[in-house]
């Protein structure tokens, strides 16, 4: 078997898929939407006055995904769109009180995935990890 540390990139991607379909499916079962509008709405919640430019640069999205995300988000009742006061050209995101209800119903799943977690990596490994992975979501090559 290789070192594993050769394998680093491989195993981030495989790891990154495994959490992200199973977090999606237990997110879909608990409030109907994905880790992706998850996190939309988290960062829209605390994000007063938030763009879809700056939701863009929040999650790490290209522009065109967070259009088609807002959309989806808008069209499900989920977000509200309104006049930027400044810019004339932009709107603001705000949630609504059925996104409000969504992350409400989704609280207890993240909570549980993030319990499982900690159990399997231990307290300081899930530390630890955590902060790994905000470096490397960081990292400017």
């Amino acid at each position: 078997m290789p070192d594993p540390d050769q394998r680093l990139f491989f195993l981030l991607q495989r790891a990154a898929h495994r959490l992200r379909t199973t977090a999606d499916r237990r997110c879909l079962d608990a409030a109907g939407i994905t880790t992706a509008q998850l996190a939309a709405l988290f960062a829209i919640r605390d994000g007063s006055g938030l763009t879809q430019r700056r939701l863009a640069d929040t999650l790490g999205l290209r522009e065109s995904a967070v259009t088609a995300l807002v959309r989806r988000l808008t069209e499900a009742g989920l977000i509200a769109r309104r006049a930027h006061p400044s810019e004339h050209r932009a709107v603001v995101l705000e949630l609504t009180g059925a996104g409000d209800d969504a992350l409400r119903a989704a609280r207890p799943a993240v909570d549980r995935f993030n319990a499982e977690l900690r159990a399997l990596l231990g307290d300081d490994g899930f530390t630890r990890t955590a902060a790994a992975l905000h470096r490397l979501a960081h990292w400017e090559p």
